[in-house]
């Protein structure tokens, strides 16, 4: 990870190195904590945040899904990160944001509505989260063995950091049997979500993207939606079963890291022709020219710094 400059927790923006929390925080020992990840991009007019406002609501709503009060207000806490990639003096294409809010340290024991709420915005400049060349030519993607966890046992549209143990276990079985990124099936053996990023097949022209049943309510999946219908593609939001992945004509994961990464190969399968499907090309042309502010019609969904 490459350090930036400032932190900012609480309130007040600290050196990176002097952020720090006490080694019996609740959260370390619990799970309990919100996060959230947001990109700001360098276009010609500066440095501009991608859906600023909609990531930092999310992070609320997570929060009080988790029984969590964030003691900020969304306005609040956008101006810190605007402030935040101020004060960095970043210089690099795209800064990473992460806002964040856990239990910090004063009681031990599950029940955590005592514990103290720390909250947190960081910034990092970071690259292509599956890498250059899988932006370009496309990842390899195995079905993990563990599944995502039933509504009746676990929140998976809160973005909370008790959930990524799960995408954690998958990511590190997919990685060391020769894969890129690990896809997670619901407790139906339906797909759900990749480890940190949503999945979208295309089939004829038509492309097709999961329920968000048990899993997050993905900001990246939603601008996709929008860019792919606005282009007069026909969406469609349904279980995907195993099989149907095995034989897409083109598959790409999205998110705030994963941006719009295609999938060559899943589960040994070759996907399409084994490389960037031509849909998947425009569509992650199209995401790109938006997130630098070449793109007009977007341009709402960017706050400038």
């Amino acid at each position: 990870m490459d350090a930036a400059k400032y932190i900012w927790m609480n309130g007040e923006f600290k050196a990176w190195n002097e952020a720090q929390t006490h080694v019996l925080s609740h959260t370390i020992h619990y799970g309990n904590g919100v996060i959230e990840g947001t990109k700001a991009y360098k276009t010609a007019d500066g440095y501009a945040i991608f859906r600023l406002n909609d990531h930092t609501k999310r992070l609320k709503e997570s929060a009080k899904m988790t029984l969590i009060n964030i003691p900020y207000t969304v306005e609040e806490m956008n101006e810190a990160q605007i402030e935040l990639i101020k004060r960095n003096e970043f210089t690099g294409d795209n800064v990473y944001l992460r806002p964040f809010a856990f239990l910090g340290y004063g009681v031990m024991g599950v029940y955590h509505k005592d514990a103290p709420v720390e909250t947190v915005m960081a910034a990092w400049e970071w690259g292509a989260y599956l890498g250059e060349e899988g932006l370009k030519s496309g990842i390899k993607l195995k079905i993990a063995s563990m599944t995502r966890p039933a509504n009746t046992s676990n929140m998976g549209k809160a973005k909370a950091t008790a959930n990524y143990l799960n995408s954690q276990m998958a990511k590190y079985e997919a990685i060391d049997c020769g894969y890129d990124e690990a896809l997670l099936l619901d407790d139906q053996g339906y797909v759900a979500e990749a480890s940190g990023a949503s999945f979208f097949m295309v089939k004829d022209g038509v492309i097709i993207t999961p329920p968000n049943d048990n899993s997050l309510v993905s900001i990246t999946q939603k601008t996709v939606i929008e860019i792919a219908q606005d282009m007069g593609y026909e969406v469609i939001h349904r279980r995907i079963s195993r099989e149907e992945v095995y034989i897409a004509d083109e598959a790409f994961l999205t998110g705030t890291a994963a941006e719009i990464t295609p999938v060559r190969n899943i589960d040994a399968r070759i996907i399409g022709e084994g490389s960037r499907g031509p849909i998947t090309e425009q569509i992650q042309s199209t995401y790109f020219d938006i997130v630098f502010g070449r793109n007009e019609k977007y341009k709402h969904y960017l706050t400038y710094i």
